[in-house]
């Protein structure tokens, strides 16, 4: 039975089954072919990845079993720009309604266009994340005329596409949404890319499922206002004044309306996985609707299309911030290792919300995923479990990069925020940690210890930092009763014989059990766990001046013995 439910749990290989069931019956003996979209009008989030996340995993896993299968990333970056985000020069709002590709870069880029900078971003993410695709820049496609012949179709077919249209447009909106983002911050994130909201064509002058850019201002202020099927002459009007006649059998300068153009290029690529997030998932929205449209005008079947829920982020205040927006994949990836990421996506079904930690709460996740590990390694992680972290470490294509000394996260970004990232002093503590089995280079525990020193260092408040004392406090050491002196005294004396990790945790949890007539190892009681909160607080109050801080048997050896006995001396 638990197996059963395990398998129930493991939601990518449902997928697949049903993925290679659905690619044999529509095209026997072909390549599978998933696909994902991403409009690059800003910064490409965490929300985002799951578009690109949830096909990646199930296109992996049929990989696995040995099936070729494609993974098609549409670049939307023929998209119109529809707003200056915060952060930008209000002057690029001249640009507002020229595709993505024709608006210049932010200031201080490298990049050619506003698209292909927040491109590369994504780009650089996705590889370190193992992330196998195919890229499709729609730009070139839809002005090299690769979408030509399907333009002309809908044009031609354009009373029967304002038909199916007319079906939603009467229907109200529902009351509320299906899903609400997480916390307000999201509703950037929740926002899309903003094709779910463009118009679908209609107009004062009819129905057209085509939107030329204006040739002389090169934005989509444009109404088409007449067309000829036999000549495919096209007249259109533009807000800037310019008008003028088009054979568009010729004319490569514009592109479908969304709602039309997703379901063409469901049937142009044969795609048969697509999920779509809840601004394309709702009642008359463009999944639906496109799935009205891509059989009867394009003769294709619409995909295997789940939908997928918000990912919050846990501390997205002080992102939103800081850097004006919804943080990125490369912005996870700078504080945590891509396997880490890969399974937050891989162990929760698309329709399930999850947070991604920027706060605190990361160094719980790590010791989560740690755990998961031993498990795996030990045989006792649940298949579902295991499952998981199988997709999480490795591709069909390989093994991801992985940290050859995982030490704890925790105990990482307690030594780099105590040595100020230090390589002499943190390679002199984390040597300490198991003197038995001391590491011997910072390599052993990189890329880990990198990542952590950047959560530290970005996302950590000044005034959490750790500050150890340069000197004693030797008002407070002078006011201290016998018992707390006779504590440090225990303490101090029992440094050398527990210099390493386990020893240290072992010393500081047993001084008030020795203090109160105990044996080091005796199980704790209420009144014992107090006296050692006590004798805590007092240890950090003496050595960093606060009454919490990191884990002591890690601010102990960081200190270091000599400073240490300095400072607590009474």
């Amino acid at each position: 039975m638990a197996q059963a439910q395990s398998t129930e749990a493991d939601w990518v290989s449902r997928f697949a089954d049903e993925v290679i069931a659905e690619g044999e019956r529509r095209a026997p003996g072909k390549a599978i072919v998933v696909a994902s979209g991403l409009s690059p009008s800003g910064p490409i989030h965490l929300g985002n990845l799951r578009e690109v996340m949830t096909p990646h995993l199930v296109a992996d896993e049929i990989r696995r079993r040995g099936h070729e299968c494609v993974h098609v990333l549409s670049w939307d970056d023929y998209d119109r720009y529809r707003k200056v985000p915060a952060g930008i020069d209000p002057s690029w709002a001249e640009h507002i309604g020229k595709p993505l590709t024709a608006v210049p870069a932010p200031p201080g880029s490298p990049h050619g266009s506003w698209a292909e900078h927040f491109k590369a971003a994504m780009i650089e993410a996705l590889d370190e994340l193992g992330i196998e695709y195919r890229g499709i820049s729609q730009t070139e496609q839809y002005t090299s005329g690769a979408y030509r012949e399907q333009i002309l179709h809908a044009m031609k077919h354009r009373g029967d596409i304002d038909a199916i249209l007319d079906q939603y447009r009467t229907k109200a909106k529902p009351a509320k949404k299906s899903q609400k983002p997480l916390d307000e911050a999201e509703l950037e994130a929740a926002e899309g890319s903003g094709a779910a909201a463009e118009d679908d064509g209609s107009g004062s002058t009819g129905y057209y499922p085509y939107k030329p850019y204006c040739t002389v201002c090169n934005k989509d202020l444009t109404t088409v206002t007449a067309y000829d099927d036999e000549t495919t002459e096209l007249t259109y009007t533009c807000a800037c004044g310019h008008g003028e006649t088009v054979l568009l059998k010729e004319f490569d300068h514009g592109k479908l309306v969304w709602k039309v153009d997703w379901p063409m290029r469901w049937a142009h690529e044969g795609v048969i996985f697509e999920p779509s997030g809840v601004d394309h998932s709702s009642p008359g929205s463009s999944f639906q609707v496109g799935g009205q449209i891509v059989g009867p005008i394009f003769d294709g079947v619409q995909p295997i299309g789940p939908m997928y829920a918000f990912v919050g982020i846990s501390g997205m205040a002080k992102m939103s911030s800081s850097k004006g927006g919804v943080p990125t994949p490369g912005d996870a990836l700078q504080i945590m290792e891509a396997p880490l990421l890969r399974w937050l996506y891989a162990r929760r079904r698309p329709n399930q919300s999850f947070k991604i930690a920027f706060d605190q709460e990361i160094q719980r996740l790590y010791d989560e995923w740690d755990k998961l590990n031993a498990k795996v390694a030990d045989g006792t992680a649940l298949p579902a479990d295991a499952a998981a972290h199988s997709r999480a470490v490795r591709t069909a294509a390989g093994e991801l990069p992985a940290t050859p000394r995982p030490l704890p996260y925790r105990t990482l970004a307690s030594v780099v925020d105590i040595t100020a990232g230090h390589d002499e002093q943190t390679l002199r503590i984390l040597s300490d940690l198991d003197p038995a089995n001391p590491v011997t280079s910072l390599d052993e525990a990189r890329p880990r210890l990198d990542k952590a020193e950047r959560w530290i260092n970005t996302q950590v408040p000044a005034e959490s930092r750790t500050i150890v004392r340069e000197e004693p406090d030797t008002e407070h050491l002078a006011s201290l009763d016998d018992q707390a002196r006779e504590s440090l005294r225990l303490l101090l004396d029992g440094l050398d014989d527990h210099w390493s990790l386990d020893g240290l945790t072992t010393l500081v949890y047993g001084v008030p059990k020795v203090l109160a007539g105990l044996e080091p190892d005796a199980k704790p009681t209420p009144e014992l766990k107090v006296k050692q909160r006590e004798f805590f607080a007092l240890l950090y109050q003496l050595l960093v001046s606060r009454d919490t801080g990191p884990r002591l048997p890690t601010l102990l050896l960081a200190v270091g013995a000599d400073r240490v006995r300095k400072l607590l001396a009474a």
